[in-house]
């Protein structure tokens, strides 16, 4: 494989992978220009490295920040990642929710009491009634969807406490 053609592959890895960097030109450091091992595409490598810049060199914080494209506050949050999770911490977090934003688990205890209730309920009375109650605009589906997660969640913790 050719350097070229190699650095394109990694290059690949590293944005799916969601660790690329993207502001590669802002890294300084004179590590990164004349090393072979060192990347400054590499996120979670430049992450690590000004981290290490100041704890092992005793680089000052406004420094290494500015060798690695980096503000203070955001030093301090990843030296804080890496504290608490290693290197692991230091590769970035799945964009988007983290959670359910309208089928909250009050929704869903709601909808399983109403279900408990009425068991014949079907899904877009269980919708109109979430609206009603939250005042929460839902698909007929999602609260589908909702429903069988829970219960496969609930089907799996019970084989778990058989066979435990």
């Amino acid at each position: 494989m050719t350097a070229v053609a190699g650095n394109a592959e990694k290059l690949r890895v590293l944005r799916e992978s969601r660790t690329l960097n993207p502001r590669p030109e802002a890294v300084a450091d004179e590590a990164f220009r004349t090393s072979a091992f060192l990347d400054p595409h590499d996120l979670v490598q430049v992450k690590y490295e000004m981290v290490r810049r100041v704890r092992v060199d005793d680089v000052p914080v406004s420094q290494a920040t500015r060798m690695f494209g980096f503000c203070r506050q955001s030093f301090y949050a990843i030296a804080a990642a890496l504290d608490a999770q290693g290197p692991a911490g230091l590769v970035p977090g799945k964009p988007g929710p983290k959670g359910p934003r309208k089928l909250t688990e009050p929704v869903m205890t709601h909808v399983e009491m109403l279900l408990r209730a009425e068991p014949g309920l079907k899904a877009p009375a269980l919708a109109a009634a979430v609206a009603e109650e939250f005042d929460v605009v839902v698909h007929p589906r999602s609260i589908e969807r909702a429903l069988a997660r829970r219960r496969e969640a609930r089907s799996q913790e019970e084989n778990i406490r058989a066979r435990g």
